[in-house]
């Protein structure tokens, strides 16, 4: 029975912090950060202000894990494609990116955290790989599984996972922060992901290094 309780209290605990991040982020981007305060931010959660204060008990918390449960990859959610096909392989990754890059808030908060960056310089600097570590990971061990094939000769995955990552993002995502009305259609996206998988496959694929 104490199992149960426990569980139970568990599952709360993670949707009432789910409830409380949403209704943050909505606050944070429609008021700013001096203007939002945490009981606004319980009461458009629905919970109470000491729940809210016992997960988090200042703004400043509170602000940080917002934007950086918004750039999250929970486990499981990213899948290792399997070696055989090269390019396949990094057309499959540069989705699983864009798909990140292109979550609701994501811009919005990144414009949030360079105009609050004075108040949070380390959030600031974390929110350079926002995102994206998960998907570097993901491209190092794909590039070293296509190297033991004999399908890529990638000799520095450290270099070469942002090197495809930043063809990607910055057609992508980074316009969006200066553009507010920058967008393009799935097959403009696809494109993007095509010739940047394209690119890398020319560069460090086995067949063109032979050549």
């Amino acid at each position: 029975m104490s199992r149960e309780i426990s569980a139970y209290h568990r599952q709360v605990a993670a949707s009432n912090r789910a409830a409380i991040l949403d209704a943050a982020a909505d606050l944070f981007l429609e008021s700013g950060y001096d203007r939002t305060s945490l009981a606004r931010v319980a009461e458009r959660a629905g919970v109470s202000k000491a729940t809210l204060f016992k997960q988090f008990p200042t703004k400043s918390e509170l602000f940080e894990a917002t934007v950086l449960a918004a750039g999250d990859t929970p486990d499981g959610e990213l899948i290792d494609p399997p070696p055989g096909d090269f390019q396949a392989g990094l057309i499959t990754l540069g989705m699983a990116y864009a798909e990140l890059l292109a979550r609701p808030r994501m811009a919005d908060l990144i414009r949030l955290v360079i105009a609050e960056s004075p108040r949070f310089p380390e959030l600031r600097e974390r929110t350079f790989d926002f995102g994206t570590l998960p998907v570097l990971a993901a491209l190092k061990r794909y590039f070293k599984a296509e190297n033991a094939a004999g399908n890529a000769n990638v000799d520095d995955p450290d270099v070469a996972a942002p090197q495809f990552l930043g063809m990607i993002a910055t057609v992508v995502f980074w316009p969006r922060l200066v553009h507010a009305n920058w967008s393009l259609s799935d097959d403009e996206v696809l494109r993007v992901i095509d010739e940047a998988a394209r690119t890398m496959a020319a560069r460090y694929a086995a067949s063109a290094t032979r050549s």
